[in-house]
């Protein structure tokens, strides 16, 4: 990285960002701290910091006193969306949970997704079916695509004991996300699995997430009629 063309904390910023995404600093790495930072990019110490500080507020890194800076290992701009673990979010409910993986597999983006999270032609993704329960009864089916380019480790994972969100939000921290909301009528596979009427009304949530403009994940979930959710900002 040369210094003449990347001297604002928001270029030092978005480098930072790119190692993360690169896993040259894996979740949990210590990374260099502000002195030797600013020696390699021939900048003030200040600017460094504002960098960092900027990277801390989005949840990417955790600053700590006399332990240094650390790539965070459950971002905390997940919590401060409060991007639910089913897990937790079931077992809160005072219902013991349970997870089944219905389907794998890696497969060519398909054409609505590349179009979502702007993917190449050539992009390989890894789609998850999935069926989590509460007491034994249907509380969310998730489907979703995990873009291999930016989180190839999620290909040698089979996914059978442990979910993909759970997964996700240990080994894959973000930058940024976007949600939807809506009401839909369950499809035939969809009324199957969550236990209701075809075309009965169902609640869909989707949401996809980035780290330094790489899309990470594209997931929708559906849940069966009366699920309220609740979030906290």
């Amino acid at each position: 990285m040369t210094t003449d063309r990347r001297t604002s904390f928001r270029d030092i910023k978005s480098e930072l960002e790119r190692r993360i995404a690169r896993r040259i600093w894996p979740p949990g790495a210590t990374i260099p701290g502000e002195e030797a930072l600013a020696a390699e990019f021939g900048v003030a110490r200040a600017t460094v910091n504002r960098a960092v500080q900027e990277l801390a507020r989005s949840g990417i890194v955790e600053r700590k006193r006399k332990s240094g800076t650390r790539v965070a290992l459950y971002p905390v701009r997940e919590a401060r969306l409060a991007i639910p673990l089913v897990r937790k979010e079931i077992e809160a409910k005072g219902a013991a949970y349970a997870y089944s993986r219905l389907s794998r597999a890696v497969v060519a983006a398909p054409d609505f997704l590349r179009a979502r999270l702007a993917l190449p032609d050539s992009a390989k993704v890894l789609h998850l079916r999935c069926l989590h329960l509460a007491d034994r009864t249907p509380f969310q089916f998730e489907e979703r695509w995990i873009n291999l380019d930016a989180v190839p480790e999620a290909r040698g994972e089979a996914f059978e004991e442990i979910g993909p969100n759970e997964w996700l939000v240990e080994n894959a921290p973000f930058s940024r996300a976007e949600f939807a909301f809506r009401a839909a009528r369950a499809g035939r596979d969809e009324a199957a699995l969550l236990q209701v009427v075809e075309g009965e009304a169902v609640f869909v949530a989707e949401r996809m997430t980035w780290l330094a403009g790489k899309p990470i994940t594209f997931v929708r979930m559906v849940h069966p009629p009366g699920h309220r959710m609740v979030t906290e900002i």
